[in-house]
């Protein structure tokens, strides 16, 4: 089967299992979080999002259960308004 990359496949290894991938676009703040977000696109159709947090969590509970609850909430409305962003215009009457 040959594949047909899109103009942001990053190509190589990346093209595998039936997807093309993008390059990695990484937001770091050293010692405090990392997010990782990709473009992926299975050769079957469709395409996706793939995102990867990691934040540093206090060392007491309290305050680390506070870390999730604020980084739940923000994903929660990070995937809401993205996925509303996605939908049709509404068309002027």
């Amino acid at each position: 089967m040959t594949r047909r990359h899109t103009d942001w496949c990053a190509g190589g290894h990346r093209c595998d299992l039936g997807e093309h991938r993008s390059e990695e676009i990484v937001v770091d703040l050293p010692g405090r979080a990392r997010a990782v977000l990709n473009r992926v696109a299975r050769d079957t159709g469709g395409q996706y999002a793939e995102l990867r947090v990691r934040v540093a969590l206090a060392d007491v509970d309290p305050a680390a259960r506070r870390q999730l609850l604020t980084l739940l909430d923000g994903v929660r409305d990070l995937v809401t308004r993205t996925a509303l962003a996605g939908r049709p215009a509404p068309h002027p009457r």
